[in-house]
């Protein structure tokens, strides 16, 4: 298998990528393609191999002079540099060269990337930017969407929790998956316009809806997948993350002015290593752009080279499950 992985895309760009992309190769037979600056991606792989052929390491670079900034307006910058390493990526797969694309840039850019190279899945409203947060019983939740799609209608959340719920099931092995609308109650005449209308919507549709989850729910594992707009999933997904590096730095400050639990440290470190990895966004690496018509991962810009090399694996896995060929059936089911 081919993975093209946006090589300057993340805010330690190319290090992070070309690491995550060394240990992927060394983890796999897949072949990673790595696409950027070409002299400073040889530049950065050159300090695991002395030789500039990297073959050996079944990695390729290919050349993209341009870069999507952060602050770039999406989808002009992606009609504008067609020799973004961004643009690149996504062309590869459209021309059947990579079987899927991972990029820790501009969300925006990566989407806007998407639909023009790759398109929408026919029947396809919007796609949607999925990820996976921990919960309390050790598991873990899937989220749709956190940032694509900030004005959504009804159509587009019963769309994101049939294509969520097929993704859970293909990827993480969970049957016939719960599947919860965020809400401000959990009774079903609660809430706003959209999700009073997206739940008579979701009810009716043939997935294992459960109703209305409230925001605590998702912590608490009520539901294997919930769905939300783009504006609330990017709200909760960036608390989620606050809260995390908040928790983690006041079991170091609570070491630090108690001496005395120092002594109690060795038998407390492997559960707070424990915690750090359930919390951890590294472990998780990314999630597809749910709804194109080919693999595309969109990955944490914050992230290292475990994190580009976990989103590089879960492109592997969607592709080896066929996700945008179960979508496609399932929304054309839904059409009918």
């Amino acid at each position: 298998m081919i993975i093209a992985l946006d090589a300057m895309g993340g805010d330690f760009a190319p290090a992070s990528t070309v690491e995550g992309a060394i240990f992927a190769a060394k983890e796999s037979k897949h072949k990673i393609v790595l696409v950027g600056h070409e002299k400073l991606i040889t530049k950065e792989l050159l300090k695991y191999s002395k030789q500039r052929d990297f073959t050996s390491l079944n990695i390729e670079v290919v050349d993209a002079p341009e870069i999507i900034a952060m602050d770039e307006h999406p989808a002009k910058a992606v009609r504008r540099k067609k020799k973004s390493s961004l643009s690149i990526c996504a062309q590869l797969v459209a021309e059947g060269k990579a079987n899927a694309f991972v990029s820790l840039g501009n969300s925006g850019a990566v989407m806007a990337a998407a639909l023009f190279y790759l398109k929408r899945i026919e029947g396809v409203l919007r796609p949607a930017i999925s990820t996976t947060l921990p919960t309390i019983n050790g598991g873990y939740c899937i989220i749709a969407d956190v940032g694509a799609n900030v004005d959504c209608t009804p159509e587009y959340l019963l769309q994101f929790g049939i294509m969520s719920s097929l993704f859970c099931e293909k990827i993480t092995g969970i049957e016939n998956p719960k599947v919860g609308l965020v809400s401000i109650g959990e009774e079903p005449v609660k809430g706003n316009e959209l999700t009073l209308a997206a739940f008579n919507l979701l009810k009716k549709a043939d997935i294992n809806f459960i109703g209305n989850v409230e925001g605590r729910d998702i912590l608490r594992a009520k539901a294997d997948v919930v769905i939300c707009d783009g504006f609330v999933g990017n709200v909760i997904l960036k608390f989620g993350e606050g809260f995390s590096e908040m928790v983690l730095k006041l079991v170091k400050k609570e070491f630090k002015e108690r001496p005395i639990a120092w002594i109690s440290l060795p038998f407390l470190w492997l559960a707070v290593k424990d915690l750090r990895r359930k919390v951890d966004y590294s472990e998780f690496g990314g999630a597809p752009l749910l709804g194109v018509d080919g693999v595309c991962v969109i990955g944490h810009g914050r992230s290292n080279g475990k994190a580009v090399k976990n989103a590089i694996f879960v492109g592997v896995k969607s592709v080896e499950h066929n996700l945008a060929v179960g979508i496609r059936e399932a929304i054309a089911k839904y059409n009918k």
